[in-house]
């Protein structure tokens, strides 16, 4: 497509404004530590960003600790897969399935409560550079584990590890800790209009 100069030049002249600005911020931008990062709200993709963030960290050689909380015996396509890297990856998946399927808020409790031990381990562990916690929001949400024991071992956690958080109605007090809060917004899902889950889409 062919474009005026005077508009090419107009369009130069706001990238350099534009690059000013942001090289600007990049230079007061000199703190450099390990964030919390939340992933909420009730859009589809929570989850998968933070598999990608997973496989973002093992191509920068860092390990990587992941813990799904309400999954249960549930087969994903995300755990087959980093499965395949046991040096770099510890996979733990937790708890005994859905809270619909299970019907049993003790049992649930007890699930979230075995997980979060297995997560404490992980948020100990200098060597691990991003602890995922799958769906942590929803054992929050339904009282399976106490917000301020939680946000107290996050806080614990070695100075450069990286803690992303997902799952749907994500508390205002995990939210407030947070650096980086993302609400994933729905939009239209397949689902409403009646098709199934699938296979490398949803699991």
């Amino acid at each position: 497509m062919s474009e005026s100069p005077e508009r090419d030049a107009r369009h130069k002249a706001r990238m350099q404004r534009k690059k000013a600005v942001v090289d600007a911020r990049i230079a007061r931008a000199g703190d450099e530590h390990g964030l919390l990062l939340v992933h909420t709200g009730n859009g589809k993709g929570k989850s998968s960003a933070a598999f990608g963030m997973a496989a973002r960290a093992l191509g920068h050689g860092m390990r990587v600790g992941v813990v799904q909380f309400v999954k249960g015996t549930a087969s994903t396509g995300e755990e087959a897969f980093f499965r395949r890297f046991p040096e770099q990856v510890c996979y733990h998946v937790m708890g005994e399935g859905f809270t619909w399927e299970i019907q049993d808020r003790q049992r649930d409790i007890d699930g979230a409560c075995e997980a979060w031990k297995v997560a404490r381990e992980l948020l100990g562990d200098p060597s691990i550079g991003l602890v995922l916690l799958d769906e942590l929001n929803i054992a929050l949400k339904y009282g399976y584990l106490e917000l301020e024991p939680v946000l107290a071992d996050i806080r614990a956690r070695p100075l450069h590890q990286h803690v992303v958080a997902t799952g749907r109605s994500a508390p205002p007090g995990l939210i407030e800790a947070a650096d980086t809060v993302t609400e994933m917004g729905l939009v239209k899902h397949a689902f409403q209009a009646g098709v199934r889950a699938q296979k490398g889409i949803e699991y």
